[in-house]
């Protein structure tokens, strides 16, 4: 399997807004919904992305990771979150997306216990933790939310490069800290 894409690129302004103190309340009603579709399935259920760093300029967006036993059974999970009214949006070996209609909210399916579990937790913890990190992160965000992007996965590519250094120093403090998901 390769990356799939439902839907073809989507052309999408890319804003920045300041932290708000109700995306942990979105991100609640978000959780009890997953957890209502999927019961026992959904293994974890952890507000992730920029929305859940307090004091991170973010996209008002609310990114959620939901852990099941094995992402590439479909069938185990996939039916029940488009009967709670999400849409598959992207397939990748490892990882599946799903969406509001209003794209107001991506939920990340994965495995539990998977790298990809294990990366968004750590990113997450660390902004959280460590203050330059989360401001050149925001930096970086409010400038490419500037350009032009054919697509938010190019806008999301983009950020590629400062991620990888980010979660190189996360991953010192997770082995300094004894961090674990």
């Amino acid at each position: 399997m390769t990356f799939e894409l439902i839907g073809g690129p989507e052309k999408r302004d890319i804003i920045q807004v300041g932290y708000s103190d109700s995306w942990p309340s979105m991100f609640q009603l978000e959780h009890d919904r997953i957890v209502g579709a999927l019961g026992e399935k959904a293994i974890r259920v952890d507000h992730v992305g920029s929305t859940s760093v307090p004091g991170l300029t973010a996209k008002p967006i609310i990114d959620i990771d939901v852990s099941v036993s094995d992402v590439e059974d479909e069938t185990a999970y996939l039916p029940a979150l488009e009967a709670a009214g999400y849409q598959l949006r992207v397939r990748e070996p490892g990882h599946r997306l799903v969406r509001t209609p209003d794209r107001s909210v991506h939920v990340h399916i994965c495995t539990a216990g998977s790298e990809w579990e294990r990366s968004h937790l750590l990113f997450r913890d660390w902004l959280r933790s460590d203050q330059s990190d989360r401001d050149a992160y925001a930096a970086l965000k409010q400038q490419l939310a500037k350009r032009d992007w054919p697509d938010m996965n190019a806008y999301t590519d983009a950020k590629t490069s400062l991620i990888v250094v980010i979660i190189d120093r996360a991953e010192s403090w997770a082995a300094a800290t004894g961090w674990a998901v």
